[in-house]
């Protein structure tokens, strides 16, 4: 799958629709995608901030474009998201499967989480991906470049801290 073809998706719903006549002004302004390697939870989630009522919607298409109110996200106005932008999700994996195999990964990607960000003018995914034993990657992909920005591996154990008594 593409983002194109989820952002075409969404256009077509009527949701959608109505959303864009009650809100001109909104605009792109990033993406969640969870896909699940092991399991069926997969989401996609496409965020819309409208600067006129100073807030922010998201619909998730997995729920039928149901669209929801984004409470926290601290009153920072996020920037556009170029619509015209396009990534292949199958892509984006081999390039996470190519870097784990350079940097001797032998483990299987269980779940990737990708958020899809404009910073500074430029298009990003940050990912957390979680592999097998507890795994877990850390990824930036600079989407104008098709590149590996970031990769970092880390396991769960790191990210709890053991207190002693």
């Amino acid at each position: 799958m593409n983002f194109q073809f989820y952002l075409e998706k969404l256009s077509d719903s009527f949701e959608y629709e109505k959303f864009k006549s009650e809100n001109k002004d909104a605009y792109l302004c990033s993406g969640f995608f969870s896909i699940d390697k092991q399991g069926r939870d997969n989401q996609q989630h496409l965020d819309f901030y409208i600067p006129s009522k100073k807030k922010m919607f998201s619909f998730q298409i997995e729920k039928n474009f149901e669209p929801s109110i984004l409470e926290d996200f601290n009153n920072s106005i996020p920037e556009k998201v170029n619509d015209e932008i396009d990534f292949d999700f199958n892509e984006i994996e081999k390039m996470i499967l190519n870097k784990m195999k350079t940097e001797k990964i032998n483990k299987q990607i269980h779940k990737l989480l990708l958020s899809l960000q404009n910073l500074k003018g430029k298009h990003f995914i940050v990912g957390t991906i979680f592999i097998s034993g507890l795994g877990i990657l850390k990824i930036t992909i600079d989407l104008e470049e098709k590149k590996l920005m970031d990769f970092e591996k880390k396991s769960f154990f790191d990210m709890m801290k053991i207190i002693k008594k």
